[in-house]
């Protein structure tokens, strides 16, 4: 098995160093979105006590031009803390804080997706809409090969592998356990996991959500993955389509309703959204990867459970299908729908306003209304 040098370290050594006292002190580690749009950064800090909101946790900086964010002759970004979490790794009173960033000028950066979300979110917040995203990832030794797949060859077809159980089914369960408890510890909104069709692919389910809180917990929840598999010695990749041939992609998929469509008589609801989505494929599509689509082309192929890049289309438990409403829904008229489109390395921020902005402001076409001055 091809892991990292530091897992083999002796774990227990450093438990000694863990369950020291800190007298009043707390480390906060703060976690950011870098420039590549995909990747996480952290970098910790000691506070004198022990912060009771976001508010308590003070703004920070780094340098941009070692993230891409930023050039060398003026690389300070600022780091703002939004979303403020138990640390599963030091343990209390330590925390882990989400944080925009900001550049020099105070604007966004560009790949702050975050700020923009949160002004339509707030714009939509009377529609309470809910969100659950589930995150498909594959796990793949530091040599980027898929992990316990055979060195020189391949498993078995796919078949045996979803939900599965055995050590011939699945491979790196105490890696997805071990995230799971981490989250519920972290107070991440963390409601299931399970394992995937292709071997070594596995999702974890966030939600509900509401607003903004879905990209918060989500992001806190992939930087808590890869923190994981940094103990194991194995990496997460969240890349659509890691295997070509005849193995299932990675997705994002998104369940979503508002408070209208969780009444009695939603459905017609859910129909009417769904029908504005369908005017507006090109424009989801382009930020549904952080590639404009050409990720999500590896995936959506028409094949291995999803819809064709090309085509919009939905059905009652249509798995092939882009929008899926639950058989469930359909039977009692009313409930959520679920958009397959997404891929696994995705952006809730842009995923989520995205949806917002078809289904609530009722936007058309590919470009997007600046709403600043609401």
């Amino acid at each position: 098995m091809s892991v990292s040098h530091s897992s083999r370290l002796n774990k227990l050594v450093r438990e000694q160093y863990v369950r020291l006292p800190q007298d009043g002190l707390v480390q906060v580690t703060y976690v950011w979105i870098d420039g590549s749009g995909e990747g996480v950064r952290c970098k910790s800090r000691t506070l004198d006590k022990e912060p009771k909101s976001i508010e308590d946790v003070p703004e920070w900086n780094f340098d941009g031009s070692s993230t891409a964010q930023a050039e060398g002759s003026n690389s300070d970004m600022f780091l703002v803390p939004v979303r403020m979490f138990r640390d599963p790794f030091c343990l209390d009173p330590n925390k882990l804080v989400l944080c925009e960033v900001l550049k020099y000028n105070r604007k966004p950066a560009e790949t702050n997706l975050r700020h923009t979300c949160k002004k339509v979110m707030d714009l939509v917040k009377d529609s309470h809409p809910w969100f659950g995203m589930e995150q498909e990832y594959t796990l793949l030794g530091v040599n980027g090969h898929p992990y316990g797949w055979p060195d020189n060859g391949f498993p078995g077809p796919q078949g045996p592998y979803y939900c599965g159980v055995g050590a011939d089914k699945v491979y790196g369960r105490d890696i997805v356990e071990s995230h799971y408890k981490a989250c519920l510890y972290a107070g991440v909104k963390i409601c299931g996991t399970n394992a995937e069709v292709m071997p070594s692919q596995w999702e974890f389910q966030v939600g509900p959500c509401e607003g903004i809180e879905m990209g918060d917990h989500l992001w806190m929840a992939r930087f808590i993955l890869h923190r994981v598999c940094e103990d194991f010695g194995v990496v997460a990749t969240l890349d659509p389509k890691p295997m070509t041939g005849n193995w299932n992609g990675a997705g994002c998929h998104t369940n979503y309703s508002t408070e209208e469509m969780r009444r009695e008589g939603g459905l017609k609801h859910i129909e009417a959204a769904i029908e504005k989505l369908s005017k507006r494929h090109d424009y989801h599509i382009c930020v549904y990867d952080p590639r404009g689509g050409r990720d999500n082309s590896r995936r959506l192929t028409g094949h291995h459970e999803t819809s064709n890049i090309f085509e919009f289309s939905a059905g009652v438990a249509n798995r092939g299908a882009s929008i899926r409403i639950p058989r469930q829904v359909g039977q009692d008229g009313y409930g959520y729908f679920e958009d397959r489109r997404p891929a696994a390395n995705c952006d809730p921020y842009a995923v989520t306003e995205a949806i917002m902005r078809t289904t609530v402001l009722n936007e058309t076409g590919v470009e997007t209304k600046d709403y600043a001055g609401h």
